[in-house]
């Protein structure tokens, strides 16, 4: 059957700050406090949306969460009204403040873990949005995300939203961040890869020592379970403990693939050649090739791809079966990482082109171009099923950008979350967004 991938970006929200919330991600740990433009990060978010619609990669938009989170404080024990709740939280516990008013769920790779039809039992396309109970700022999103999931995706016969998996260690799942799918067509089954770092029920895999690692492989497993997957098409891969105590929280810090290729550093794996021989066997199964491109410790360290984000990067199919790699700025602002990339392209593999974007904003905080969006592959049915005009247009470019320049502030300090004013700001700018979007249901609580 014929289908295409569609890549839904997460549209930056108007309270992204910079607040270190997040241990474990370099970036956001080294530019924690500093001075955040959310007006910047939305646009240049918007302008990479564009740029590759109009390349022929489909591209989606998925709406930012309603925040300040004031349940969230409420929960915690900050009573009164609005004002006062925000004022008193940012007296005594402003980082629970911060919580509450994160944007990271701009970082959609995080927002569930999507199967296409022609993987699942029941021929529908299922998502099981990410619990992400590592962090506290995240674990707030799934309620919120599973409501957007299911305003888009409503149609019943041809969608399946489940709910998070359940909070606690065995259980921590960080969405599409750790899975990866095969396929010698996006319509056609395929193999699915789901990449865990710990194993809370198996005490012969080995943890890392200095961060803990958010993926378990419980999750994994219950998520291909929900999904109705082919367990002869599903493969679990251990990330390497010491790639996560380098910065690599997510697999997609460290490999990217799509269709027959998987571009992979050589630390990314426990026992790189055993894993990839698991995962090429699955593949040849499917009847896919796999396609495996390399880069040796030799070429780029771990911390060069930490620093720059290569792996986490998008890898998209041209007409022409090779690959378009659309890399973050700081790829080429990075010598090493800059002619890593030139040789991939020089040396006749399946990367036929580098796209570079500036994302500096999203990319301060941790997040490059494959973090801001999540891969939904659609039939052409099934996309005339979603709700709402969230495809992008030129026309729908424009009017997004037009709303982010009236509601956006251009400078967002740490202290200004404290400002009262900021709430009324964030919460009309999202009314007019539910028109825009054309999703009347969006935010109930506004």
């Amino acid at each position: 059957m014929s289908a295409r991938e569609y890549n839904f970006d997460g549209l930056v929200g108007p309270t992204h700050n910079y607040a270190g919330l997040s241990s474990g991600n370099v970036a956001s740990m080294r530019n924690s406090h500093a001075v955040s433009n959310p007006r910047q990060a939305a646009l240049q978010g918007l302008d990479k949306m564009l740029a590759l619609s109009q390349r022929g990669i489909p591209q989606g938009v998925l709406p930012p969460l309603a925040r300040p989170n004031l349940a969230l404080l409420r929960q915690l024990g900050f009573e009164g009204e609005d004002a006062a709740v925000v004022a008193r939280a940012a007296r005594e516990e402003p980082r629970l403040l911060a919580a509450a008013y994160s944007a990271s769920a701009m970082w959609t790779a995080n927002a569930a873990t999507v199967s296409p039809s022609a993987d699942t039992a029941d021929q529908r396309v299922h998502f099981t949005p990410a619990n992400l109970n590592a962090k506290l700022h995240r674990s707030q999103e799934h309620a919120d995300t599973t409501r957007s999931l299911r305003a888009i995706f409503a149609d019943a016969t041809r969608f399946m939203v489940h709910e998070a998996l359940p909070a606690g260690g065995a259980f921590g799942d960080e969405g599409a961040a750790n899975h990866t799918r095969f396929a010698a067509g996006h319509g056609v089954p395929g193999v699915e890869l789901f990449v865990y770092g710990r194993a809370e029920f198996n005490a012969e895999v080995t943890p890392p020592r200095v961060h803990v690692a958010r993926q378990t492989l419980e999750a994994s497993r219950a998520v291909a379970r929900l999904h109705g997957l082919n367990e002869s098409r599903v493969v679990y891969l251990q990330q390497n403990p010491a790639a996560i105590d380098a910065g690599v929280f997510h697999n997609d810090v460290i490999a990217v693939g799509n269709l027959d290729t998987l571009l992979y550093h050589e630390d990314a794996f426990v026992d790189e050649a055993a894993s990839m021989d698991r995962l090429a066997g699955a593949c040849e199964q499917a009847g896919v090739a796999l396609r495996r491109v390399r880069i040796e410790r030799a070429r780029m360290s771990v911390d060069d791809a930490v620093a720059s984000y290569l792996f986490n990067s998008q890898l998209l199919a041209r007409e022409d079966g090779r690959m378009l790699l659309v890399v973050p700025q700081e790829c080429r602002e990075h010598e090493r990482v800059s002619r890593v990339l030139d040789e991939l392209v020089a040396g006749g593999g399946p990367i036929a082109e580098v796209l570079s974007f500036d994302l500096r904003q999203s990319m301060r905080n941790g997040g490059g171009p494959a973090c801001l969006r999540l891969r939904v592959v659609l039939t052409d049915e099934e996309r005339d099923a979603l709700q709402g005009q969230v495809l992008m247009t030129p026309e729908l470019h424009a009017r997004l950008g037009a709303w982010v320049r009236t509601h956006y502030r251009d400078r967002l300090a740490p202290e200004d979350l404290a400002d009262p004013q900021l709430i009324g700001e964030v919460r009309t700018a999202l009314a007019e967004l539910r028109g825009i979007l054309q999703l009347p249901g969006l935010y109930p609580q506004l």
